[in-house]
Protein backbone atom coordinates (compact mmCIF):
# COMPACT_ATOMS: atom_id res chain seq x y z
CA UNK A 1 0.00 0.00 0.00
CA UNK A 2 2.74 2.78 0.35
CA UNK A 3 6.39 2.78 0.13
CA UNK A 4 7.17 1.96 3.75
CA UNK A 5 10.08 -0.28 5.20
CA UNK A 6 9.09 -3.77 6.05
CA UNK A 7 11.36 -3.18 9.40
CA UNK A 8 8.95 -0.01 10.81
CA UNK A 9 5.47 -2.30 9.79
CA UNK A 10 3.35 -4.77 11.86
CA UNK A 11 2.18 -7.69 11.47
CA UNK A 12 -1.61 -7.71 10.09
CA UNK A 13 -2.97 -9.42 13.02
CA UNK A 14 -2.26 -6.52 15.09
CA UNK A 15 -5.14 -4.97 13.47
CA UNK A 16 -7.27 -7.05 16.04
CA UNK A 17 -5.55 -5.73 19.25
CA UNK A 18 -5.42 -2.15 17.79
CA UNK A 19 -8.97 -2.01 16.91
CA UNK A 20 -10.79 -3.87 19.65
CA UNK A 21 -7.79 -1.48 22.17
CA UNK A 22 -9.09 1.87 20.80
CA UNK A 23 -12.84 0.67 21.15
CA UNK A 24 -12.70 -0.57 24.50
CA UNK A 25 -11.80 2.41 26.88
CA UNK A 26 -13.48 4.45 29.21
CA UNK A 27 -17.26 4.35 27.94
CA UNK A 28 -17.12 0.60 28.79
CA UNK A 29 -17.44 1.58 32.33
CA UNK A 30 -20.59 3.64 32.39
CA UNK A 31 -22.34 3.19 29.34
CA UNK A 32 -25.16 1.28 30.49
CA UNK A 33 -26.88 4.13 31.69
CA UNK A 34 -26.62 6.39 28.50
CA UNK A 35 -27.97 3.55 26.06
CA UNK A 36 -30.70 2.03 28.86
CA UNK A 37 -32.49 5.88 28.74
CA UNK A 38 -34.04 5.56 25.33
CA UNK A 39 -34.21 1.56 25.14
CA UNK A 40 -35.02 -0.07 28.28
CA UNK A 41 -33.45 -3.39 28.65
CA UNK A 42 -33.86 -3.73 25.15
CA UNK A 43 -30.48 -1.63 24.84
CA UNK A 44 -28.93 -4.88 24.05
CA UNK A 45 -30.19 -4.97 20.72
CA UNK A 46 -28.70 -1.55 19.91
CA UNK A 47 -25.20 -3.13 21.08
CA UNK A 48 -25.77 -5.69 18.05
CA UNK A 49 -26.93 -3.46 15.46
CA UNK A 50 -23.61 -0.94 16.49
CA UNK A 51 -21.70 -3.60 16.39
CA UNK A 52 -22.90 -4.38 12.46
CA UNK A 53 -22.73 -1.54 11.29
CA UNK A 54 -19.58 -0.80 12.61
CA UNK A 55 -18.05 -3.56 10.55
CA UNK A 56 -19.71 -2.07 7.48
CA UNK A 57 -18.09 0.66 8.12
CA UNK A 58 -14.46 -0.95 8.32
CA UNK A 59 -15.68 -2.73 5.23
CA UNK A 60 -15.99 1.03 3.58
CA UNK A 61 -13.09 2.30 5.04
CA UNK A 62 -10.19 -0.83 3.72
CA UNK A 63 -12.08 0.17 0.27
CA UNK A 64 -11.58 3.77 0.08
CA UNK A 65 -7.96 2.87 1.52
CA UNK A 66 -6.91 -0.07 -1.02
CA UNK A 67 -8.75 1.80 -4.25
CA UNK A 68 -6.58 5.23 -3.52
CA UNK A 69 -3.48 2.97 -1.87
CA UNK A 70 -2.76 5.51 0.59
CA UNK A 71 -4.14 6.70 4.04
CA UNK A 72 -6.65 8.70 4.87
CA UNK A 73 -4.64 12.52 3.94
CA UNK A 74 -3.44 11.15 0.61
CA UNK A 75 -7.14 9.75 -0.21
CA UNK A 76 -7.99 13.56 0.53
CA UNK A 77 -5.60 15.14 -1.55
CA UNK A 78 -5.78 12.81 -4.35
CA UNK A 79 -10.09 13.24 -4.26
CA UNK A 80 -10.46 17.23 -3.51
CA UNK A 81 -7.14 18.19 -4.55
CA UNK A 82 -4.48 20.29 -2.16
CA UNK A 83 -6.22 22.85 -0.47
CA UNK A 84 -9.44 21.08 0.19
CA UNK A 85 -8.05 17.90 0.97
CA UNK A 86 -5.40 19.46 3.03
CA UNK A 87 -8.81 21.41 5.35
CA UNK A 88 -10.61 17.78 5.61
CA UNK A 89 -7.57 16.12 6.83
CA UNK A 90 -6.90 18.94 9.38
CA UNK A 91 -10.65 18.68 10.83
CA UNK A 92 -9.98 14.93 10.60
CA UNK A 93 -7.40 15.63 12.58
CA UNK A 94 -9.10 17.75 15.12
CA UNK A 95 -11.83 15.18 15.49
CA UNK A 96 -9.39 12.22 16.34
CA UNK A 97 -7.48 14.83 18.90
CA UNK A 98 -11.18 15.30 20.54
CA UNK A 99 -11.25 11.95 20.96
CA UNK A 100 -7.62 11.74 22.83
CA UNK A 101 -8.98 14.35 24.82
CA UNK A 102 -12.03 12.46 25.81
CA UNK A 103 -10.48 9.32 26.89
CA UNK A 104 -8.17 11.45 29.06
CA UNK A 105 -9.81 13.25 30.49
CA UNK A 106 -12.76 10.94 31.48
CA UNK A 107 -10.49 8.66 33.36
CA UNK A 108 -8.87 11.33 35.03
CA UNK A 109 -12.30 12.18 36.39
CA UNK A 110 -13.01 8.49 36.97
CA UNK A 111 -9.65 8.70 39.45
CA UNK A 112 -10.78 11.54 40.84
CA UNK A 113 -14.12 10.06 41.85
CA UNK A 114 -12.83 6.82 43.31
CA UNK A 115 -9.55 7.00 44.48
CA UNK A 116 -7.78 10.74 44.22
CA UNK A 117 -10.74 13.31 44.75
CA UNK A 118 -8.15 15.40 46.15
CA UNK A 119 -5.28 15.01 43.38
CA UNK A 120 -5.19 18.15 41.07
CA UNK A 121 -6.05 17.36 37.17
CA UNK A 122 -2.95 19.14 35.94
CA UNK A 123 -0.86 16.35 38.09
CA UNK A 124 -2.62 13.29 36.35
CA UNK A 125 -2.92 14.85 33.31
CA UNK A 126 1.10 15.31 33.65
CA UNK A 127 1.52 12.03 34.59
CA UNK A 128 -0.50 10.28 32.00
CA UNK A 129 0.81 12.13 29.13
CA UNK A 130 4.35 11.59 30.51
CA UNK A 131 3.91 7.82 30.63
CA UNK A 132 2.31 7.61 26.75
CA UNK A 133 5.15 10.03 25.47
CA UNK A 134 7.52 7.37 26.66
CA UNK A 135 5.84 5.06 24.35
CA UNK A 136 5.00 6.83 21.31
CA UNK A 137 8.22 7.77 20.13
CA UNK A 138 9.40 4.24 20.23
CA UNK A 139 7.40 3.94 17.32
CA UNK A 140 4.32 2.21 15.77
CA UNK A 141 5.74 -1.44 17.01
CA UNK A 142 6.16 -0.04 20.46
CA UNK A 143 2.47 1.17 20.34
CA UNK A 144 1.23 -2.15 19.02
CA UNK A 145 2.82 -4.31 21.62
CA UNK A 146 1.41 -2.20 24.40
CA UNK A 147 -2.08 -2.58 22.66
CA UNK A 148 -1.26 -6.48 22.93
CA UNK A 149 -0.17 -6.06 26.91
CA UNK A 150 -3.14 -4.06 27.48
CA UNK A 151 -5.59 -6.39 25.94
CA UNK A 152 -4.64 -9.44 27.76
CA UNK A 153 -3.91 -7.32 31.36
CA UNK A 154 -8.01 -6.26 31.14
CA UNK A 155 -8.99 -9.98 30.28
CA UNK A 156 -9.18 -11.08 33.95
CA UNK A 157 -11.23 -8.25 35.10
CA UNK A 158 -13.79 -9.36 33.01
CA UNK A 159 -14.40 -12.73 34.73
CA UNK A 160 -14.98 -10.91 37.88
CA UNK A 161 -18.46 -10.21 36.31
CA UNK A 162 -19.42 -13.70 37.91
CA UNK A 163 -19.78 -12.27 41.30
CA UNK A 164 -22.64 -9.80 40.11
CA UNK A 165 -24.27 -12.68 38.25
CA UNK A 166 -24.95 -14.51 41.86
CA UNK A 167 -27.71 -11.54 42.69
CA UNK A 168 -28.69 -11.74 38.78
CA UNK A 169 -32.82 -11.01 38.02
CA UNK A 170 -32.98 -12.56 35.10
CA UNK A 171 -36.67 -11.16 34.92
CA UNK A 172 -35.02 -7.70 34.02
CA UNK A 173 -34.88 -8.56 30.89
CA UNK A 174 -38.19 -9.18 30.15
CA UNK A 175 -40.85 -8.54 27.88
CA UNK A 176 -38.00 -8.06 25.11
CA UNK A 177 -38.89 -6.33 22.02
CA UNK A 178 -41.22 -3.79 24.66
CA UNK A 179 -39.38 -0.72 22.43
CA UNK A 180 -39.71 0.57 19.70
CA UNK A 181 -37.28 1.05 16.12
CA UNK A 182 -37.00 4.62 16.55
CA UNK A 183 -35.92 3.64 20.53
CA UNK A 184 -33.24 1.09 19.36
CA UNK A 185 -31.88 3.25 16.80
CA UNK A 186 -32.00 6.35 18.97
CA UNK A 187 -30.13 3.82 21.98
CA UNK A 188 -27.59 2.74 18.70
CA UNK A 189 -26.49 6.33 18.27
CA UNK A 190 -25.84 6.60 22.23
CA UNK A 191 -23.25 3.53 22.15
CA UNK A 192 -21.31 5.57 18.98
CA UNK A 193 -19.16 6.46 21.42
CA UNK A 194 -18.28 3.21 23.01
CA UNK A 195 -17.19 2.15 19.21
CA UNK A 196 -15.16 5.03 18.47
CA UNK A 197 -11.38 4.70 17.42
CA UNK A 198 -11.43 2.08 15.32
CA UNK A 199 -11.36 5.01 12.58
CA UNK A 200 -8.13 5.89 13.38
CA UNK A 201 -7.29 2.53 11.30
CA UNK A 202 -7.26 5.73 8.23
CA UNK A 203 -4.18 7.31 9.46
CA UNK A 204 -2.16 3.91 10.51
CA UNK A 205 -3.07 1.10 7.87
CA UNK A 206 0.21 1.67 5.37
CA UNK A 207 1.56 0.66 8.51
CA UNK A 208 0.61 -3.10 8.35
CA UNK A 209 2.30 -5.56 6.57
CA UNK A 210 -0.18 -6.77 3.78
CA UNK A 211 -3.09 -4.29 4.48
CA UNK A 212 -5.88 -6.80 2.53
CA UNK A 213 -4.88 -9.43 5.19
CA UNK A 214 -5.46 -6.98 8.03
CA UNK A 215 -9.13 -6.33 7.10
CA UNK A 216 -10.06 -9.94 8.96
CA UNK A 217 -8.66 -8.58 11.64
CA UNK A 218 -10.01 -5.45 12.12
CA UNK A 219 -13.68 -7.37 11.91
CA UNK A 220 -12.53 -9.76 14.33
CA UNK A 221 -11.58 -7.15 16.30
CA UNK A 222 -14.94 -4.75 16.15
CA UNK A 223 -16.74 -8.46 16.74
CA UNK A 224 -14.97 -8.93 19.86
CA UNK A 225 -15.99 -5.14 20.97
CA UNK A 226 -19.57 -6.35 20.42
CA UNK A 227 -19.63 -9.31 22.71
CA UNK A 228 -17.64 -7.51 25.35
CA UNK A 229 -20.47 -5.00 25.21
CA UNK A 230 -22.84 -7.44 25.43
CA UNK A 231 -21.09 -9.07 28.15
CA UNK A 232 -21.19 -6.30 30.06
CA UNK A 233 -25.12 -5.12 29.41
CA UNK A 234 -26.11 -8.45 30.39
CA UNK A 235 -24.66 -8.41 33.30
CA UNK A 236 -26.07 -4.61 34.41
CA UNK A 237 -29.25 -5.30 33.39
CA UNK A 238 -29.49 -8.56 35.20
CA UNK A 239 -27.69 -6.81 38.78
CA UNK A 240 -29.47 -3.11 37.79
CA UNK A 241 -33.08 -2.64 37.72
CA UNK A 242 -33.92 0.36 35.14
CA UNK A 243 -34.60 2.35 37.67
CA UNK A 244 -31.37 1.88 39.72
CA UNK A 245 -29.43 2.35 36.79
CA UNK A 246 -30.08 5.28 35.59
CA UNK A 247 -29.09 6.23 38.81
CA UNK A 248 -25.96 5.00 38.57
CA UNK A 249 -23.35 7.06 36.81
CA UNK A 250 -20.23 4.31 36.78
CA UNK A 251 -22.67 0.60 36.39
CA UNK A 252 -19.19 -1.43 36.06
CA UNK A 253 -17.17 0.39 38.89
CA UNK A 254 -20.17 -0.26 41.32
CA UNK A 255 -19.99 -4.10 40.32
CA UNK A 256 -16.29 -4.05 40.78
CA UNK A 257 -17.21 -3.12 44.62
CA UNK A 258 -18.93 -6.44 45.28
CA UNK A 259 -15.90 -8.63 44.62
CA UNK A 260 -15.39 -10.09 47.31
CA UNK A 261 -11.85 -11.61 47.28
CA UNK A 262 -9.70 -12.71 50.48
CA UNK A 263 -6.20 -10.26 49.50
CA UNK A 264 -8.13 -7.20 48.46
CA UNK A 265 -11.30 -5.52 50.41
CA UNK A 266 -11.94 -2.66 47.80
CA UNK A 267 -11.26 -4.36 44.76
CA UNK A 268 -12.72 -1.34 42.73
CA UNK A 269 -9.42 0.59 43.28
CA UNK A 270 -7.22 -2.33 41.95
CA UNK A 271 -9.51 -2.31 38.95
CA UNK A 272 -8.82 0.92 38.13
CA UNK A 273 -5.45 1.15 38.55
CA UNK A 274 -5.27 -2.33 35.97
CA UNK A 275 -7.65 0.00 33.73
CA UNK A 276 -4.23 2.20 33.10
CA UNK A 277 -3.08 -0.75 30.60
CA UNK A 278 -6.69 -0.26 28.91
CA UNK A 279 -6.86 3.72 28.53
CA UNK A 280 -2.62 3.83 27.75
CA UNK A 281 -2.64 2.18 24.57
CA UNK A 282 -5.65 4.37 23.74
CA UNK A 283 -4.48 7.16 24.03
CA UNK A 284 -0.85 6.12 22.47
CA UNK A 285 -2.31 5.02 19.24
CA UNK A 286 -4.35 8.18 18.89
CA UNK A 287 -1.26 9.98 19.78
CA UNK A 288 1.27 8.15 16.95
CA UNK A 289 -1.18 8.29 14.84
CA UNK A 290 -2.62 11.92 14.76
CA UNK A 291 1.35 12.82 15.16
CA UNK A 292 1.44 10.86 11.95
CA UNK A 293 -0.83 12.55 10.39
CA UNK A 294 0.09 15.89 11.23
CA UNK A 295 3.88 14.44 9.26
CA UNK A 296 1.75 13.80 6.51
CA UNK A 297 0.11 16.49 6.23
CA UNK A 298 2.69 19.41 6.86
CA UNK A 299 5.59 17.82 6.27
CA UNK A 300 6.57 18.57 10.62
CA UNK A 301 8.94 16.17 12.05
CA UNK A 302 6.54 13.72 14.26
CA UNK A 303 8.21 14.02 17.35
CA UNK A 304 7.82 18.01 17.33
CA UNK A 305 4.07 17.36 16.22
CA UNK A 306 3.82 14.75 19.13
CA UNK A 307 4.62 17.30 21.79
CA UNK A 308 2.82 19.98 20.35
CA UNK A 309 0.07 17.90 20.48
CA UNK A 310 0.36 16.68 24.09
CA UNK A 311 0.68 20.51 25.28
CA UNK A 312 -2.53 21.25 23.99
CA UNK A 313 -4.04 18.28 25.09
CA UNK A 314 -2.38 19.01 28.60
CA UNK A 315 -4.27 23.02 28.18
CA UNK A 316 -7.54 21.56 27.15
CA UNK A 317 -7.55 18.91 30.18
CA UNK A 318 -7.05 21.33 32.75
CA UNK A 319 -9.87 23.57 31.18
CA UNK A 320 -12.31 20.73 31.44
CA UNK A 321 -12.79 21.37 35.26
CA UNK A 322 -15.99 19.24 36.39
CA UNK A 323 -17.97 16.03 35.93
CA UNK A 324 -20.87 18.62 33.72
CA UNK A 325 -17.80 19.63 31.23
CA UNK A 326 -16.68 16.17 31.00
CA UNK A 327 -19.99 14.97 30.07
CA UNK A 328 -21.09 17.66 27.69
CA UNK A 329 -17.33 16.87 26.13
CA UNK A 330 -18.13 12.83 25.69
CA UNK A 331 -21.48 13.57 24.38
CA UNK A 332 -20.33 16.11 21.55
CA UNK A 333 -17.24 14.17 20.55
CA UNK A 334 -19.97 11.06 20.50
CA UNK A 335 -22.09 13.17 18.31
CA UNK A 336 -19.60 14.40 15.91
CA UNK A 337 -18.26 11.03 15.39
CA UNK A 338 -21.33 10.07 14.94
CA UNK A 339 -21.61 12.12 11.95
CA UNK A 340 -18.33 11.69 10.51
CA UNK A 341 -18.95 7.65 10.40
CA UNK A 342 -22.42 7.17 9.50
CA UNK A 343 -22.33 10.34 6.76
CA UNK A 344 -18.68 11.13 5.95
CA UNK A 345 -17.14 8.00 5.61
CA UNK A 346 -20.10 7.02 2.94
CA UNK A 347 -20.18 9.81 1.08
CA UNK A 348 -15.79 9.52 0.42
CA UNK A 349 -16.96 5.46 -0.45
CA UNK A 350 -19.99 7.00 -2.78
CA UNK A 351 -17.76 10.35 -4.06
CA UNK A 352 -15.07 7.84 -4.96
CA UNK A 353 -17.34 5.72 -7.13
CA UNK A 354 -18.22 8.57 -8.74
CA UNK A 355 -15.10 10.02 -9.79
CA UNK A 356 -13.93 6.87 -10.71
CA UNK A 357 -10.46 7.59 -8.97
CA UNK A 358 -8.60 4.57 -7.10
CA UNK A 359 -5.92 3.16 -9.04
CA UNK A 360 -3.36 3.37 -6.12
CA UNK A 361 -1.26 5.42 -8.56
CA UNK A 362 -2.07 9.24 -7.02
CA UNK A 363 -0.07 11.20 -4.99
CA UNK A 364 -1.22 9.53 -1.69
CA UNK A 365 1.12 6.61 -2.17
CA UNK A 366 4.35 8.63 -1.73
CA UNK A 367 4.96 8.24 2.43
CA UNK A 368 7.55 8.43 4.15
CA UNK A 369 8.78 6.47 6.60
CA UNK A 370 7.58 7.12 10.46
Amino acid sequence: MSQISENKQISPYMAFYMVTTMQIGVGILGFERYIAKTAGHDAWISVIIGGLLFNVLIWMIYRILSRENADIIGVHRNLFGRWIGGTLSFLLLIYFSSTILTVLRTYIEVIQIWIFPELGTPIITFILLGLAYSYVIGGIRVVAGLSVLGFFMSLPLFLLKYYALKNAHYTNFLPILDHSFSDLMAATKGVTLDYLGFELILLYLPFLKHPEKSQKWAHLGNLFTMFTYLITVFVSFVYFNQEQLQHTIWATLTLWKIVDLPFAQRFEYAGIALWLFVILPNICIGFWSVSRGIHRLYKIKQKSALRTMMFIIFICSILVVDRQQVDILNTKVSQIGFYILYAYIPFLFVIQLILGKGNGKGKGRKTSNG
